[in-house]
Protein backbone atom coordinates (compact mmCIF):
# COMPACT_ATOMS: atom_id res chain seq x y z
CA UNK A 1 0.00 0.00 0.00
CA UNK A 2 1.49 3.81 -1.09
CA UNK A 3 2.17 5.93 1.48
CA UNK A 4 -0.06 8.47 -0.63
CA UNK A 5 -2.61 6.38 -2.03
CA UNK A 6 -5.68 8.07 -2.05
CA UNK A 7 -7.75 4.90 -2.93
CA UNK A 8 -8.98 3.06 -0.22
CA UNK A 9 -7.93 -0.28 0.01
CA UNK A 10 -9.09 -1.56 3.37
CA UNK A 11 -12.88 -2.32 4.92
CA UNK A 12 -13.40 -0.97 8.48
CA UNK A 13 -16.96 -2.55 9.77
CA UNK A 14 -18.11 -0.99 13.03
CA UNK A 15 -21.88 -1.78 14.38
CA UNK A 16 -23.88 1.41 15.61
CA UNK A 17 -27.03 2.08 17.38
CA UNK A 18 -29.39 4.09 15.09
CA UNK A 19 -29.43 7.45 16.89
CA UNK A 20 -25.79 7.21 16.93
CA UNK A 21 -25.84 6.32 13.05
CA UNK A 22 -28.38 9.61 12.88
CA UNK A 23 -26.17 11.81 15.04
CA UNK A 24 -23.32 10.83 12.68
CA UNK A 25 -25.34 11.92 9.25
CA UNK A 26 -26.67 14.68 10.27
CA UNK A 27 -22.88 16.19 11.30
CA UNK A 28 -21.34 14.81 8.24
CA UNK A 29 -24.36 16.38 6.10
CA UNK A 30 -23.57 19.73 7.61
CA UNK A 31 -19.80 19.52 6.47
CA UNK A 32 -20.29 18.27 3.29
CA UNK A 33 -18.70 14.52 3.07
CA UNK A 34 -20.42 11.61 3.00
CA UNK A 35 -20.88 9.01 6.25
CA UNK A 36 -17.96 6.87 5.72
CA UNK A 37 -15.39 10.17 4.18
CA UNK A 38 -16.74 11.87 7.97
CA UNK A 39 -15.90 9.26 9.99
CA UNK A 40 -12.88 8.35 8.45
CA UNK A 41 -11.40 12.15 9.13
CA UNK A 42 -12.53 11.90 12.17
CA UNK A 43 -11.12 8.80 13.15
CA UNK A 44 -7.84 9.75 11.70
CA UNK A 45 -8.12 13.27 13.50
CA UNK A 46 -8.57 11.54 16.87
CA UNK A 47 -5.89 8.87 16.50
CA UNK A 48 -3.32 11.34 15.01
CA UNK A 49 -4.25 13.76 18.37
CA UNK A 50 -3.84 9.91 21.23
CA UNK A 51 -0.58 9.53 19.47
CA UNK A 52 1.00 12.93 19.52
CA UNK A 53 -0.24 13.29 23.36
CA UNK A 54 0.96 9.90 24.02
CA UNK A 55 4.75 11.39 22.91
CA UNK A 56 4.58 14.75 25.02
CA UNK A 57 6.74 15.04 27.68
CA UNK A 58 5.93 16.94 30.87
CA UNK A 59 8.47 18.28 32.80
CA UNK A 60 9.70 20.72 35.91
CA UNK A 61 11.57 23.79 35.49
CA UNK A 62 14.42 21.70 36.45
CA UNK A 63 14.11 18.84 34.77
CA UNK A 64 13.32 20.82 31.32
CA UNK A 65 16.41 22.45 31.79
CA UNK A 66 18.50 19.56 32.19
CA UNK A 67 17.06 18.10 28.57
CA UNK A 68 17.58 21.42 27.02
CA UNK A 69 21.36 21.51 28.36
CA UNK A 70 21.58 18.02 26.48
CA UNK A 71 19.83 19.09 23.31
CA UNK A 72 22.15 21.71 23.21
CA UNK A 73 25.46 18.94 23.26
CA UNK A 74 26.46 17.86 19.98
CA UNK A 75 24.67 15.63 18.21
CA UNK A 76 25.83 11.77 17.83
CA UNK A 77 25.71 10.62 14.43
CA UNK A 78 24.36 7.13 15.16
CA UNK A 79 21.23 8.80 17.51
CA UNK A 80 20.38 11.80 14.82
CA UNK A 81 20.56 8.69 11.65
CA UNK A 82 18.09 6.86 14.30
CA UNK A 83 15.84 9.86 14.89
CA UNK A 84 15.70 11.02 11.05
CA UNK A 85 14.78 7.24 9.85
CA UNK A 86 11.53 7.38 12.28
CA UNK A 87 8.31 7.39 10.96
CA UNK A 88 5.50 8.93 11.95
CA UNK A 89 2.84 6.18 12.86
CA UNK A 90 0.39 7.82 10.33
CA UNK A 91 2.58 8.32 7.45
CA UNK A 92 4.15 5.03 7.66
CA UNK A 93 3.50 1.79 5.36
Amino acid sequence: MSEHSTIAEVNIHLRARPQDRMLIDQAAGLVGPNRSQFMMASALKEAKNILLDQSTIYADAKTFQKVMDWMDTPTEAVGMKRIFEAKTPWLSD
